[in-house]
């Protein structure tokens, strides 16, 4: 799980093996095969990081065989913020923090079955599919539907794995991983 350089990875999605529509207590605990897709675990990675400055990456890749990745700022609360990630700088990249706007901002992680989401009236993890740091539901959902081809109809390519900023709203990705790494200065102290 732990990749070169210290950063572990925390998060995997490549083929579909792993259904991520999963309950609170399965985003707490971790699920699937770290040897494959798998979710690592809301407390675990607390436990790495605890509520220190850290770095989270994001990898993507879509059905063309296209990769981009991003690199932000972050910190991740315990269970009493539920697991709140809050992105601690501002991000100059192409794709943006999507997860988190504006800096600053913490965004409380929900499933189908516990709803923290900023969206007052919907539950974006039981409509949109997967547990996930959610505003308004329509900025990034790593941990969606997997698809193995791109769905005709709109409303079923809205619950799969996208980042708004790459590939749009409405474009299934084909694979994500997600590590973490606390900062240096933090690590080293």
């Amino acid at each position: 799980m732990t990749a070169d350089g210290g950063w572990t990875v925390i998060q995997r999605r490549q083929d579909g093996s792993v259904d991520f529509n999963q309950p609170w207590e399965a985003y707490k605990a971790g699920f699937g095969d770290p040897q494959g897709e798998f979710w690592l675990g809301l407390e675990k990675v607390h436990l790495i990081l605890g509520d220190r400055d850290s770095h989270l990456a994001v990898k993507l890749q879509d059905w063309e065989g296209n990769a981009e990745s991003l690199q932000f700022p972050v910190r991740l609360g315990g269970e009493d913020t539920a697991y709140s990630l809050q992105v601690t700088a501002p991000v100059a990249s192409k794709l943006g923090a999507t997860t988190v706007t504006p800096s600053g901002l913490s965004l409380p992680f929900s499933t189908w079955d516990q709803d923290h989401d900023l969206h007052g009236d919907k539950n974006c993890a039981k409509s949109l599919s997967g547990g996930w740091w959610f505003g308004s539901c329509s900025h990034s959902n790593l941990n969606g539907q997997y698809f193995h081809s791109i769905p005709r109809q709109r409303q079923q390519r809205k619950k799969g794995i996208f980042w708004k900023t790459w590939r749009g709203r409405y474009y299934p990705l084909q694979a994500t991983t997600m590590l973490i790494q606390p900062t240096a200065a933090e690590a080293a102290s």
